[in-house]
């Protein structure tokens, strides 16, 4: 059967975290220019990091997240039944994305000292601001070899390393703790408790033709499942997998 996945984060700090992970997951994937429109999806992802660095001190909220991890996952060493070489391992690997994480310089500074991307970066925000007479410096980057452009775009990319790699942990350990379950939504209406939750995950047969609309916090939520035809409330019973990530 045919599913189709979402996720929804329970706190404002963990809204933050997946926007943050879809934007860096777009300049990767865009950082390639396999086609003439691609640069402009990589420096609309970049500056609106950008944007979301000069609002919230990131870089602190990440590492107290990531430190409260190492602290839960340490509470396990020699517990019996616990594999304590894979433990080890992550603990391990949880101490090295915090020390990089640490060491590196706050998120997004070198970016904004960068003069190419100073220079493009206040116009191309605009409506169709990334047209050649508005943005000639960008144009002639056009025009340079595609090894050096994959060059410079790796060079960014690599000052954001320490971030994409304490995010990518955390929100791998953090869906890792949620297992899927059935459910089923009466009427199309579903809602329950949670302790201390961060991200539900939703599968959804793509047969029932609906997407949900979720409202909700840390310790309790409700799904509401709409029909994607005519944009109403479904009516219907609907069965799907649902997993409370903490």
């Amino acid at each position: 059967m045919t599913t189709h996945k979402f996720e929804h984060p329970l706190n404002e700090k963990t809204r933050i975290y997946l926007r943050v992970e879809a934007l860096l997951n777009q300049m990767e994937q865009a950082s390639q220019f396999s086609d003439e429109i691609q640069h402009q999806l990589f420096f609309r992802s970049l500056f609106d990091l950008l944007e979301i660095f000069e609002q919230i001190q990131l870089k602190s909220e990440l590492a107290k997240d990531i430190e409260k991890q190492r602290l839960a996952y340490r509470n396990w060493l020699n517990v019996e039944g616990v594999d304590q070489a894979m433990l080890l391992g992550l603990l391990r690997e949880i101490d090295d994305v915090h020390r990089h994480l640490m060491g590196g310089e706050r998120f997004g500074q070198s970016l904004k000292e960068d003069r190419f991307l100073s220079a493009i970066r206040q116009r191309f925000n605009l409506p169709g601001g990334s047209c050649c007479f508005d943005l000639p410096a960008l144009h002639y980057w056009l025009h340079l070899a595609l090894a050096q452009k994959t060059r410079d775009a790796h060079q960014w990319m690599q000052t954001l390393q320490p971030l994409a790699d304490a995010l990518k942990l955390w929100l791998k350990l953090t869906r890792e703790t949620g297992n899927f379950r059935a459910r089923e939504a009466k009427s199309g209406f579903y809602q329950s408790d949670a302790e201390e939750a961060n991200i539900l995950r939703l599968s959804i047969p793509l047969d029932y033709g609906v997407y949900p609309m979720i409202s909700g916090h840390k310790n309790r939520f409700a799904i509401k499942f709409i029909d994607f035809s005519s944009g109403q409330a479904s009516t219907q019973d609907i069965a799907f997998d649902l997993a409370v990530c903490s």
